[in-house]
């Protein structure tokens, strides 16, 4: 018999490493089930009114099963919040392939934006907590600053190849566009849980003479 024994003939043919992996496996997912009940009842109640409880209600699990992948209800508000900007990267990078010395391409990100605000749980829950932040007693990512960079970044380059006016100042109408979006995801979430949103940032994008929407 050789001195060498087979991993796989341990705990009927399932080896240590493929337990180990399986076992990684399954917390994902819990983890990931309980973030999804997370987002939706923190978009839907809001961060102040919603409980420990409520979220493994949502995710079908008990308390214990939460507190083992999240210490608090802050923890999960800061997990939910890094989702809420992870999926704005994530709706935005196909506008990204295109060419990003046009105003098009601004127009594509502020576009998608608005329909992740109406579309994503994660991006409603995100919004909604940055709202809250006084109310979460943990530090959370300072408020659209990435976006805003972009923002600018795709507006320098269009000025940089004679698509934007020297006299614009990209920076000034970077946050000027940010802060109209923004408000408009706010205020249609208020008035028309957010139904309304795309439409209103085409109107934004209609008052600006040096962007032009496309056909839709």
């Amino acid at each position: 018999m050789s001195e060498h024994s087979d991993a796989t003939h341990i705990s009927g043919g399932t080896s240590v490493d493929d337990t180990s992996h399986l076992k990684q496996e399954r917390a994902i997912r819990t983890r990931r089930t309980i973030l999804d009940a997370a987002a939706e009842v923190f978009a839907r109640h809001g961060y102040p009114n919603v409980t420990i409880k409520d979220i493994a209600d949502g995710a079908e699990m008990t308390k214990g099963a939460v507190y083992f992948h999240f210490s608090n209800k802050e923890a999960l508000a800061v997990a939910v919040t890094e989702e809420f900007y992870r999926r704005l990267n994530e709706i935005v990078s196909p506008a990204l392939e295109g060419d990003h010395s046009s105003p098009s391409t601004v127009v594509d990100v502020l576009l998608r934006t608005a329909g992740g605000f109406r579309d994503d749980v994660y991006v409603k829950a995100g919004a909604r907590l940055q709202i809250e932040r006084p109310y979460i007693k943990a530090e959370m990512p300072v408020p659209y600053v990435g976006f805003t960079s972009l923002i600018v970044e795709l507006l320098q380059e269009c000025q940089a190849a004679g698509r934007l006016p020297e006299s614009a100042a990209p920076k000034a109408l970077a946050r000027v566009l940010v802060s109209a979006l923004f408000g408009a995801q706010h205020i249609s979430w208020v008035q028309n849980d957010r139904a309304d949103i795309v439409e209103r940032v085409e109107e934004i994008l209609d008052a600006f003479a040096l962007l032009s929407v496309p056909a839709r």
